[in-house]
């Protein structure tokens, strides 16, 4: 993920100081990450400003966000913010032990058909388990 002015611009986003730290901070992680958790790491914005950029990222199809099957939405960066949709989505695994969220994004998400005049704009696709650090850690 590109992480400058530039590419929230080349989005239709203006770029903000807050918008462009929110999309440095998400850019920065290499895994999906939670409201709370980017509040941790952007002490200087608060929650509701962090959560308006978020919102319009949203908007402009620059992240995702998903329910990490613990009912806290987590973000990450489109792959392709030109051609991002139903098809960019992917597996994600959630640790029950540390409560991190991964991506695997090799594993694509099984097809499923809809019933005739079903639209699908979203999947959640979640693996609970336990992480490979968590497991070598407990033996």
């Amino acid at each position: 993920m590109d992480n400058g002015e530039n590419h929230l611009s080349e989005h239709g986003v203006k770029p903000t100081s807050n918008r462009i730290l929110v999309w440095k901070a998400l850019a920065a992680q290499q895994r999906p990450v939670s409201l709370s958790e980017l509040e941790e790491i952007l002490e200087t914005l608060d929650k509701s400003s962090i959560f308006r950029a978020l919102t319009l990222f949203l908007e402009h199809h620059l992240v995702h966000a998903f329910e990490d099957g613990e009912g806290v939405i987590k973000y990450e960066g489109c792959p392709d913010p030109d051609h991002c949709g139903i098809h960019d989505l992917h597996v994600h695994f959630y640790c029950e032990h540390c409560r991190k969220t991964y991506c695997f994004p090799a594993a694509p998400i099984p097809q499923s058909t809809l019933p005739e005049g079903f639209t699908a704009h979203s999947i959640n696709y979640m693996i609970k388990g336990i992480c490979e650090d968590c497991q070598k850690a407990s033996r």
